[in-house]
């Protein structure tokens, strides 16, 4: 510790360039790093393993975290495992297991939650000339930041004698470039190794403003390059993410993310890889009816707060009070009136489910479009119209990052446009449920009721929608098809990715089948398809089974303990 304190003393940064200069006098050349036997380096890693990332909760990379922690835990039986975020959510426990070290860092979070988004619009939003005092401001302002974070995150290493770290996109989705920078720091002095895991970079679906065709909507990122005529701040972002380190190694989900690091920013392709995703046996269930209204029933009272039936609130009413739901995210089931009894075990009740969280680029809107093409499809509009037992509903299960309350809003009108084109009667029988990533309620226990899990929540469904428009894997595609649920999803960005999940090029028996959620208007034979899924399951029982081989074939467990080992031996020279 003495030694990373030493090298930040008296440093004076007064410009991006300052901070450049610094970096490139602490990264280890290549004759610095020793070269371990395999015994050697297995001893050195194996007193402590750190996974670093923004906050922790249900999403997808805490899941992959998870998944990353108990291959390590297999590898290195008895190895500590540490923690580190700017957040830990409630609904982290659900992922983190109870022995599991835990080490929060005060605005080590990202986007709006580092300090209030307020250095993440300077740096991306507002204008930053070079050679400017704001400029010059801002370089000082994450300098100081960055030290603080290497500081605190270099005296947990020592103090737990953690030699491997694992940053899950601190180094690649710039949600706060301080915590990059110091997390640099603090490995680069302190001789820690990294895996770099990469789910999303910052040109995906980003470019500058000069690269743009005319007409050529904004991409989702773009604002990363708003300030790229800064030159001296641009060279060290781009120096940063991700951070090319002697005892570094890039994992990335996708083959596009490695051809990008090695073609166009010039990484060694010895020290690039990729790494797929793992899926539980507790996946590859074969539900039975019994199963599905267990699930459902359970939903119930997550969504009810422990009553046996649902009571919905007005989709209206709820918009117009959403800025205070957001405040406190609870489960909530919206109608398109107040009071309305929603059971979600009920027969009759037709099940499509969205496995995501709620941000723009999840085009959960489009699933009320296909829900409203769907009622004016007239074999299945006469069918569902005829018999008031018979529900329609979307479930939703992520929560909305506060920053996404807009994206929220949209899907919210969308929905009571749907309810505004039907008569009353029939939009009573249709609903929108978020859950928020709860899995469990405090009633549980009480009723000798076992909590929901991942694997469980799939079986809700009679379908999984996926409209996204892009996508650093895909993991709904993968999970759903291993629970035998079929699927409709986009052909999301970039396509390749897309190709590789489902399976294209491979053997047919290895492919994942699907239904392609079109991005323009909802032809008769798709919306067929879409009906004959909801009202006859039984039609497609070759097409789960074959889906759940499929995914059984190329996503085991043993597949990431090897990628792992390979890793390993990677970084011992």
């Amino acid at each position: 510790m003495t030694k990373l304190k030493n090298a930040l003393d008296n440093i004076e940064v007064n410009d991006w360039q300052d901070i450049s200069k610094f970096l490139d006098s602490i990264k280890s050349s290549p004759e610095l790093v020793p070269d371990l036997s395999e015994k050697q380096f297995s001893s050195l890693l194996s007193t402590g393993a750190a996974f670093v990332t923004y906050d922790f909760g249900i999403d997808g990379v805490s899941i992959e975290i998870f998944k990353y922690a108990e291959c390590l835990e297999h590898i290195f039986p008895n190895i500590p495992l540490h923690f580190i975020g700017g957040d830990f959510h409630e609904k982290a426990d659900i992922v983190l297991k109870d022995y599991w070290k835990r080490f929060e860092i005060d605005d080590f979070n990202g986007w709006s939650k580092w300090r209030n988004g307020k250095p993440f619009a300077k740096l991306f939003y507002d204008d930053m000339p070079e050679n400017s005092e704001a400029s010059r401001q801002m370089a000082r302002e994450i300098w100081d930041e960055a030290k603080d974070f290497a500081l605190k995150l270099g005296s947990y290493f020592v103090e737990n004698n953690i030699k491997l770290a694992i940053p899950v996109n601190i180094m690649t989705n710039p949600g706060n470039v301080a915590a990059a920078l110091g997390f640099i720091i603090a490995a680069e002095i302190l001789d820690i190794y990294v895996i770099s895991s990469n789910h999303d970079y910052y040109w995906e679906g980003g470019k500058p403003a000069s690269e743009h065709k005319p007409g050529e909507k904004a991409g989702p990122r773009d604002h990363f390059f708003h300030n790229m005529a800064n030159r001296s701040f641009f060279n060290l972002f781009s120096q940063l993410y991700p951070w090319n380190g002697q005892r570094w190694i890039q994992v990335n989900i996708n083959t596009p993310q490695s051809r990008a690091l090695v073609e166009r920013f010039g990484f060694e392709a010895d020290r690039v890889f990729e790494l797929g995703t793992s899926i539980s046996d507790k996946f590859f269930v074969h539900s039975t009816p019994e199963h599905t209204k267990s699930v459902r029933s359970r939903m119930n009272y997550i969504v009810s707060d422990g009553n046996e039936k649902i009571t919905t609130v007005d989709i209206r009413e709820h918009l117009a009070d959403l800025s205070a739901w957001m405040q406190d995210e609870k489960p909530i089931a919206c109608g398109n009136r107040s009071g309305l009894t929603l059971d979600l075990a009920a027969d009759g009740t037709f099940y499509c489910l969205q496995p995501t969280r709620v941000i723009l680029r999840k085009h959960i809107d489009r699933d009320e479009k296909l829900l409203s093409a769907l009622l004016d499809y007239e074999p299945f509009a006469k069918s569902f119209f005829a018999d008031s037992s018979k529900q329609l509903l979307l479930h939703v299960t992520g929560p909305t990052p506060i920053e996404h309350q807009v994206d929220l809003e949209r899907v919210l009108k969308a929905y009571i446009a749907l309810c505004d084109k039907l008569p009353e009667e029939v939009a009573d029988r249709v609903f929108l449920v978020f859950s928020v990533g709860n899995e469990n309620h405090p009633c549980f226990e009480k009723l000798n009721l076992e909590p929901l899990c991942i694997e469980a929540i799939y079986q809700l469904a009679d379908i999984v929608l996926f409209p996204s428009e892009t996508e650093g894997r895909g993991l709904p595609i993968i999970e759903s098809s291993a629970g035998g649920i079929p699927i409709v999803c986009r052909r999301y960005y970039p396509e390749e990715v897309f190709d590789e999940v489902v399976g294209k090029g491979l053997p047919k028996e290895e492919q994942i089948k699907y239904v392609d959620f079109p991005t323009g208007e909802f032809k008769e034979d798709f919306l067929a398809k879409v009906a004959e899924l909801l009202q006859h399951p039984e039609h497609f029982d070759d097409w789960r089974e074959h889906n759940r081989e499929a995914v059984k074939s190329r996503y085991s467990n043993e597949m990431i303990i090897r990628k792992f080992k390979d890793f390993f031996k990677i970084l011992s020279r």
